[in-house]
């Protein structure tokens, strides 16, 4: 596996003057204790456009290069002479499948980092998940691929080959379907690998990371990741066991902790914020809409019952939805009206909450001009809540002086004072969820070994039955069947207990000190002694066989 340091690159202008190449040092960040000196062309450089860098001296830059460039222990970079700019890239990541083995990635925009304006863009409706999927997987480097679309994040959880790659693969494709150029989507996106990323949904699942602390319907979220994943090819072990696994720490976290409790999620806080907003003399009289009967369209329903409404109308595609409703809140009149009536009912309503899937604005500026003017009852400005990612109601809308427009991103206010007294029970959950890392880790790691394992088990019962076959064929032909059998036991019985020791040290269940790193080398010991490996790596193989299809099916 690569080290994480990688290397630190110092560049001069200076040196190497006879031909104006650029001298680079390169000082390794572990393993090599040495430094060496190449020389670049000019017209080379370009090479390092997609590196991180920084300005260290006027004349001086300093690189730090992604792990895949990094040499092998004691390797030798060719001179000049010898090596183009772009071969010695390529002979320095020789190795870059051989020495990593495939990641568990998360690219992400959330509510922390991306404005509305950037996540609404980039949201997958649920009914795309399968297709965005299968788009994923299709890339060089993701094996397995998943995708978490709610109102405050977007996040794509992948298994990729290569990180680097990967990262850049999946941001393009980013990119593709929302029409945000890298550029911008780099400014805001959110990077984490392996046992971070791990770390990370565990924290989604459990509600740590939400706009509301504790909030439950994250956790349903997650769920519908598996639900809607199942069958869909890319959805695979790696992914499934992830999503699978946070389910049930988020449900442990609310078992164990008070974390939920009075907890408010993002529909009662859009409520709250309402209330905030109207006068106090207007809370009793104020007229309510409810655009979307939805899960979040309901909660708000169930939040405007709590706080004293009497009558609402909602506005949907149909009415199937809310006769559950109805007969949960049997005090309250709730009103159902045709979306082909949302335009006067919004006439109607001093208060409307949208809340719905809709890809398109429900709302315009020119739509709510035409609106017939409030009374001064409600303090004569028409409020818009807007819990819709996208939105419904077009951002210019907020222009209209007779209106007041408000979305996921301004609940930060109401979140706020309910934040601090769960911040003790988010430490409780975080003690739990790192047990839950450490467990899906190791079970995660266990998988690399797997291939080995069977092949060497394999291996063991191809010689176990023809020296069985032998044996038998030696023997008088009226051997008794009971004898065979003590004969039959007796082989299986040693290959057993001569595979019990490598199987132990192959597997990593998390119950013994032995790390990955050193599963990894008895995995290659066994390899070579039994000539258990292929001329090239599972994941380079896997590579080329993406890119082979890929081929074919732009050939076709």
């Amino acid at each position: 596996m690569a080290a994480a340091g990688g290397f630190a690159i110092s560049i001069s202008s200076s040196s190497c003057s006879v031909n104006s190449y650029t001298r680079l040092k390169i000082d390794h960040c572990s393993n090599l204790s040495s430094s060496s000196m190449v020389c670049f062309p000019p017209r080379s450089r370009g090479l390092f456009n997609d590196l991180r860098y920084k300005i260290s001296e006027p004349e001086t830059r300093s690189f730090r290069l992604c792990p895949r460039c990094e040499l092998a222990s004691g390797s030798e970079i060719p001179s000049k002479s010898s090596l183009s700019a772009l071969e010695l890239l390529k002979t320095s990541a020789a190795d870059r499948y051989t020495k990593e083995t495939s990641s568990v990635l998360v690219v992400g925009f959330n509510y922390h980092t991306a404005p509305i304006g950037i996540r609404e863009k980039l949201s997958v409706p649920e009914a795309q998940w399968p297709q965005a999927i299968g788009e994923l997987c299709a890339l060089n480097h993701i094996e397995e691929a998943a995708v978490l679309s709610t109102c405050n994040r977007l996040e794509i959880y992948v298994v990729a080959l290569s990180q680097h790659r990967g990262i850049k693969e999946v941001t393009e494709w980013m990119s593709k379907i929302s029409s945000v150029p890298v550029s911008e989507l780099c400014q805001h996106r959110v990077l984490l690998y392996n046992k971070d990323a791990t770390r990370h949904l565990f924290e989604v699942s459990s509600g740590l990371d939400s706009l509301v602390l504790g909030e439950g319907q994250i956790l349903s979220q997650v769920k519908q990741v598996v639900k809607t994943g199942q069958g869909v090819p890319g959805f695979e072990r790696k992914i499934s066991g992830l999503f699978k696994h946070a389910i049930t720490v988020g449900k442990r976290v609310r078992t164990e902790t008070s974390i939920s409790t009075g907890s408010v999620s993002v529909s009662s806080a859009a409520v709250e914020l309402a209330m905030m907003k109207l006068s106090e003399s207007a809370h009793d009289s104020a007229k309510m809409l409810v655009v979307g009967a939805g899960k979040m369209g309901k909660l708000v329903i169930r939040h405007l019952a709590a706080k004293g409404c009497r009558r609402i109308v909602v506005v949907n595609r149909t009415e199937d939805k809310l006769n559950s409703i109805r007969d949960e809140l049997k005090n309250v009149d709730i009103e159902y009206r045709p979306f082909s009536q949302l335009l006067p009912s919004a006439g109607e309503a001093d208060v409307i909450f949208t809340c719905t899937a809709s890809e398109t604005l429900l709302f315009s500026k020119e739509q709510v001009q035409a609106l017939s003017p409030m009374g001064p009852e409600a303090g004569g400005k028409r409020l818009f809540v807007d819990i819709s990612v996208p939105r419904n109601v077009g951002s210019c809308v907020s222009d209209v002086e007779s209106v007041q427009v408000y979305n996921v991103d301004d609940l930060e206010e109401v979140v706020a004072a309910n934040k601090e007294d769960r911040l003790v029970k988010a430490m409780e959950a975080q003690a739990i969820i790192e047990e839950e890392v450490k467990q899906f880790e190791a079970w995660k790691d266990s998988l690399e070994t797997v291939p080995t394992i069977k092949k060497l088990r394999a291996y063991a019962e191809r010689i176990r039955a023809a020296e069985l076959d032998k044996c038998l064929s030696k023997m008088r032909d009226d051997l008794p069947k009971s004898e065979k059998k003590a004969i039959y036991d007796l082989s299986v019985g040693i290959v057993n207990k001569l595979l019990h020791g490598p199987m132990q040290h192959l597997r990593c269940d998390g119950t013994d000190n032995r790390g990955l790193d050193e599963i990894l080398e008895n995995m290659q010991a066994l390899n070579r002694i039994f000539s258990l490996d292929t001329e090239i790596s599972v994941l380079e193989q896997k590579v080329r066989a993406k890119v082979k299809q890929q081929n074919k099916q732009a050939a076709s």
